[in-house]
């Protein structure tokens, strides 16, 4: 009897491993959402970008798409920043990056990203999250009072893509989901 008692908890162990294994694995119909909610949220950012970059948006409506455009990132992810004039690269932590952009030294600026695309198919790692990366290219132009172009450049840049699994209450039932954050923004590429 005692046998039988360890034998089935054993197999309720490795029935509940599996089936939990299971639920982590991402069905292709899954991973294509997944994917689409990822670049749906690198199209946000791209306007984001747009609307704190732009000198004409209000102080408080840029802080509070600065707090939306946060909650799009993992924490401590950074933003690389580059020009044309330096051949190094800086990296700053998000906030401190969209508040560097909202005090660029331009009366005009015009950010516009395009070729937004995965480069890197989505991959398990160990703990159960997935990692991917898209690449966007980002082209950006300053202006002075006069409406001249004074700077432009056009940068590569990747994503890194995180897709976890994630759990949550609702009416009192435990359902699973999966969300999906950006991570580090690497520059691979300024070119005029």
């Amino acid at each position: 009897m005692r046998k039988t008692s360890i034998l089935m908890a054993v197999l309720f162990s490795l029935l509940t491993a599996f089936v939990a294994k299971a639920q982590d694995d991402l069905s292709p119909e899954r991973k294509q959402a997944i994917d689409s909610l990822a670049l749906e949220k690198v199209r946000d950012l791209s306007k984001y970008v747009s609307i704190i970059g732009n000198k004409s948006t209000a102080w408080s409506e840029a802080n509070r798409v600065i707090d939306r455009a946060e909650e799009l990132f993992m924490q401590d992810a950074e933003i690389g920043v580059s020009s044309i004039a330096r051949p190094e690269v800086s990296y700053y932590g998000v906030r401190q990056y969209f508040e560097r952009l909202m005090r660029l030294n331009y009366d005009r600026v015009e950010i516009d990203w395009f070729k937004i695309e995965y480069v890197s198919d989505l991959q398990r790692q160990p703990d159960g999250t997935y990692v991917g990366v898209i690449t966007i290219f980002q082209k950006f132009r300053g202006y002075d009072k006069e409406g001249n172009l004074v700077y432009e450049d056009t940068t590569k840049k990747d994503i890194t893509v995180y897709v976890k699994r994630k759990e949550t209450q609702i009416g009192g039932r435990i359902i699973g989901f999966w969300d999906v954050l950006l991570g580090d923004m690497r520059v691979k590429e300024t070119s005029k």
